[in-house]
């Protein structure tokens, strides 16, 4: 027994102290900047700024530097390690990088090529520079990974920040794009809808799955191009549709709290809102860049799900954390090179909270599911579902989704002539976290939401679980 004992404090160790061990950080952190894009050829004087902010993390989120600004220069991997090394030695950076932690991920013009994906010839000699130029151990296992996905949670329960880098390159499908438009002197990308095209790929999918499930307070979901902004005609997440509805659909299933995006690429800095599509706002805030900015006055580029924005000037992005009270606060600027706030937003973490994962629930034959029900329009069917929000002043709705307004919200309609008998006294409390079964005729409403009408009183039951 002794032995055993002591060969398991043998292996305790050595797995601490193995580079391939990991262990989350109990650092409660409190400040973070971030930000993306880089020409390691220019002065950077917005790193002297940003390290007199004293951030506790940097996040690099994409164009790191600049491997293809010449276009006669041909990229190969002894380019890229070339351009990498430069940014190495510049010396605002050298400061940054003393200061705090760094974590990063790579937009196109790091990985080698203007808007390039899984076709880049050199993405594995790129993917070994970038390790260099981080710092990630020789025998890390995201060395022998395909793609430089990562994830880290800094903090104690309560008080976690979890840290998520997508790579939206390495495995990425072409994407389509419009012919050249001597007017606007730009060729739109239009939407690939090849239903086997894909953003992330199918091993970075079910390993982004797995870290959502993860416990944390705060998430930074960090893509270098942006999610939520989808009106502009250059990359972005819709220019393969399918594949942010498959994000905004594993947010829902796996009941991720506390998601914030973070992402790049634009030379603009750009604070978005979707209020419809997880139960909760979803916020990505876009800062780019370090350098690479445009100078001049310019009109902001279209975007219907922008609160806030910096469409010009060089800029970073830094979020600060209150952990104190019941209810910690997030507060997210953007920064200018003077370090002054320009546009920014706070939010409680109860603000950033859904429904919970989705289960699964077996229902008795002949009851549907409101995601079936909804696809039955005209037709009268019996629903079954646990009731989140109820509405209205006169008219009870039942809803599916703590906001009525979520594109996939359905409800059930009480109407107030058969308030009498059981419901006489109904409201919120007699519903919300309830199971209920409902009977009835789905149809669309004027905003567009599916919804069922009961039409008898007894058409509407509490079902006892």
């Amino acid at each position: 027994m002794r032995s055993r004992l002591f060969t398991g404090l043998l292996l305790a160790v050595a797995l601490a102290f193995s580079p391939n061990a990991h262990a989350d950080d109990p650092k409660v952190i409190t400040k973070i900047a971030f930000g993306s894009c880089v020409d390691q050829d220019k002065p950077v004087p917005i790193f002297d700024t940003m390290a007199a902010a004293k951030p506790e993390l940097l996040l690099m989120i994409g164009d790191n530097m600049y491997a293809d600004l010449d276009k006669k220069l041909k990229v190969t991997p002894d380019v890229i390690r070339d351009k990498y090394q430069q940014m190495a030695k510049v010396p605002g950076f050298i400061k940054l990088k003393a200061t705090c932690p760094m974590l990063g991920t790579w937009d196109d013009h790091d990985y080698g090529r203007n808007d390039a994906g899984a076709e880049w010839e050199h993405k594995d000699a790129a993917q070994k520079e970038f390790h260099d130029f981080f710092g990630t151990p020789k025998d890390d296992p995201r060395r022998t990974q395909k793609g430089i996905y990562h994830a880290e949670i800094y903090g104690t329960p309560g008080k976690r920040v979890q840290v998520i880098l997508l790579d939206t390159r390495y495995f990425r499908s072409p994407l389509k794009k419009l012919p050249f438009d001597p007017k606007t002197r730009i060729a739109a990308y239009i939407p690939n809808t090849d239903p086997d095209a894909t953003m992330l790929g199918a091993d970075q999918w079910k390993w982004l799955e797995t870290q959502l499930k993860k416990p944390a307070e705060v998430r930074l979901l960090v893509s270098s191009i942006q999610v939520v902004s989808d009106e502009h005609p250059f990359e972005k997440w819709t220019t393969i549709p399918k594949e942010r509805e498959k994000l905004y659909a594993l947010l829902n299933s796996t009941g991720a709290n506390g998601v914030i995006v973070l992402s790049g690429d634009r030379h603009l800095a750009d604070i978005s809102v979707d209020t419809k599509s997880i139960g909760y706002p979803l916020y990505d805030i876009t800062s780019s860049g370090f350098n690479q900015a445009s100078k001049n006055w310019r009109a902001p580029e279209p975007n219907a799900k922008r609160v806030a924005g910096m469409p010009y000037g060089d800029n970073f992005g830094f979020i600060t954390i209150d952990w104190s009270g019941d209810d910690p606060r997030v507060g997210v600027q953007i920064r200018d090179e003077d370090g002054d706030a320009t546009c920014g937003f706070k939010v409680r973490l109860s603000t950033l909270k859904g429904n919970g994962p989705v289960v699964a629930v077996k229902l008795p034959d002949g009851i549907l599911s409101p995601a079936d029900a909804a696809k039955k329009v005209g037709e009268t069917v019996k629903v079954q579902f646990v009731v989140q929000s109820v509405g209205g002043k006169a008219n009870l709705y039942l809803n599916t989704s703590k906001d009525f307004r979520a594109k996939d919200n359905f409800a059930v309609v009480l109407p107030v002539k058969l308030q009498t008998g059981a419901w006489a006294k109904a409201g919120a409390d007699t519903f919300v976290g309830k199971t209920v079964r409902a009977t009835g005729k789905i149809e669309v409403n004027k905003s567009g939401s599916v919804q069922l009408e009961i039409a008898e009183e007894k058409a509407l039951e509490i079902v006892k679980e």
